[in-house]
């Protein structure tokens, strides 16, 4: 059986793979799942390994190979580091891994624990080969010839692969507006990415700046402990049922034409709006979610309000979401004037070698499942094409 472990020993020698996935969340399992079912083997050495201490993987796979880079060190992507009070009933929907469903769920489990668990037993009953904790640094084009190879650079030596499926997410790329004065704040600030839990901030008067789901949770919480206040930039649109398959369609295509165009991606939540819950309609009760424009300036014991009244604060909370982690890609010149990356499909249109899921219209968990599929539907398509000597 192949083994996911610890992949820290230094190899020097360049491997090959025919698809190289970077990434074991949501979507990278889904490209892997799909990748495997078309029939691709796992790169393995010379030993029959896929534990990346050997310097082949020469395959009789006529479809070909794949690997599994994540810089995690288990399972569970960025689930891994959600806070612990986002209970299962809270999370905001979580579609199963293509072929194996979810266990039953207990809604008082915390999402980090229960979703951690059932990636890890996915890897294991399908023998994914994932190395980890393995980072990548660079994807770099061999030569100039569009039917040749990729370099992947990582933290466990080069891989040579005709084809990349990035599935990087996030998670790792929080993203911090700039506000006048921010830097003199005496206070504590954080980000999603930071927060444990809101007992932490008993006593304190709490800024959460944000107009998402993530938002809306961290005042549904906090405000039980302690006082809030909320800013957006835009009024929220709320939902007082859940949006049908055509609204949702109509949402994604919005996304879509986004990155079709070069532009950087929306969330689909951006476009669909929030839902009102049991839960949010009490903290709405409570006062929770009363909305205020933006601070026009952060000051060192608060906040200067629109309307130029001052808002003493103990903390700030950026709930302001995330940008795509695609640094690694920086070699490729990927980037349109537009900011965003010009998208056919999966497909990265200026190099078809690569695809990107998790990304833009498939940054959902249904979405990241479909996105795989398609990646790996065209990748094959690309395999099927002979490499000329």
């Amino acid at each position: 059986m192949l083994s996911t472990r610890a992949a820290d020993e230094p190899v020097a020698a360049l491997r090959t793979a025919d698809v190289v996935v970077i990434g074991a969340g949501q979507a990278g399992l889904s490209a892997a799942y799909h990748l495997r079912r078309r029939g691709l083997v796992p790169a393995t050495d010379a030993a029959g390994s896929a534990d990346g201490s050997g310097t082949g993987s020469t395959t009789d796979s006529a479809a070909g190979s794949y690997i599994v880079l994540d810089a995690e060190p288990g399972p569970g992507g960025a689930w891994r580091h959600r806070w612990q009070s986002l209970r299962m009933a809270t999370v905001n929907g979580i579609s199963d891994l293509p072929g194996i469903a979810q266990p039953e769920v207990d809604p008082d489990e915390p999402s980090s624990a229960f979703l951690t668990r059932y990636f890890g037993d996915y890897e294991r009953q399908l023998d994914l080969p994932i190395l980890r904790p393995v980072t990548v640094s660079a994807v770099r084009r061999d030569d100039d010839d569009p039917n040749g190879r990729l370099t992947v650079e990582s933290s466990a030596g080069p891989w040579s692969a005709r084809a990349v499926i990035n599935a990087t997410g996030t998670w790792t790329r929080p993203f911090w507006p700039v506000y006048p004065g921010q830097f003199t704040f005496l206070g504590r600030q954080l980000h999603t990415k930071d927060y444990v839990a809101a007992s932490e901030f008993a006593g304190q008067h709490v800024v959460v700046v944000g107009g998402g789901i993530s938002a809306v949770q961290f005042l549904d919480e906090i405000s039980k402990v302690t006082s809030t206040t909320w800013f957006t930039r835009r009024e929220p649109v709320w939902r007082d049922d859940e949006f049908d398959h055509r609204a949702g369609h109509d949402a994604v295509a919005l996304v879509e034409e986004r990155v079709r165009q070069g532009l950087p991606p929306q969330s689909v939540v951006s476009v669909t709006g929030l839902l009102w819950t049991p839960a949010l309609r009490a903290a709405a009760e409570r006062g929770a979610l009363e909305r205020h424009p933006m601070f026009t300036a952060v000051e060192p014991d608060g906040v200067r309000m629109a309307d130029g009244s001052f808002l003493r604060a103990d903390v700030i909370l950026w709930a302001t979401g995330f940008r795509a982690a695609l640094d690694h890609l920086a070699p490729l010149h990927l980037r349109a004037p537009g900011g965003g990356i010009v998208m056919d499909g999966t497909q990265v249109a200026a190099e078809p070698r690569v695809h990107l899921i998790g990304y833009g219209p498939s940054s959902s968990t249904i979405g990241a499942n479909r996105a795989g599929r398609a990646a790996v539907g065209g990748i094959l398509k690309r395999l099927a094409t002979p490499v000329v000597a």
